[in-house]
């Protein structure tokens, strides 16, 4: 008798393991899709600004220009220690 009570409290526990790891999974899911919901609302926000003004295109390359030269200047000096998060590769 001890050992099917054993068995039947073992089977539960991993049942419940089972679930728990199940419900993680499907919350991750969940967050992933919405993370991807938030990317596609971001991606139709920019492609009616730059279809409203299409200058905004031009001067977004403009900007992503200035910011790179900018992090090459600062980023310039790899001898010394990087502070972190600074100049991420």
């Amino acid at each position: 008798m001890m050992s099917d009570s054993s068995s039947v409290a073992e089977l539960r526990q991993n049942k419940d393991d089972d679930v728990l790891e199940l419900n993680k999974d499907l919350e991750r899911m969940i967050e992933d899709a919405e993370n991807m919901s938030v990317q596609l609302t971001w991606m139709a926000y920019d492609m009616v600004a730059l279809r409203t003004n299409p200058e905004l295109g031009a001067s977004m390359l403009k900007l992503e220009e200035a910011y790179q030269r900018c992090r090459a200047a600062v980023c310039a000096d790899r001898d010394q220690e990087p502070e972190p998060g600074r100049c991420p590769d």
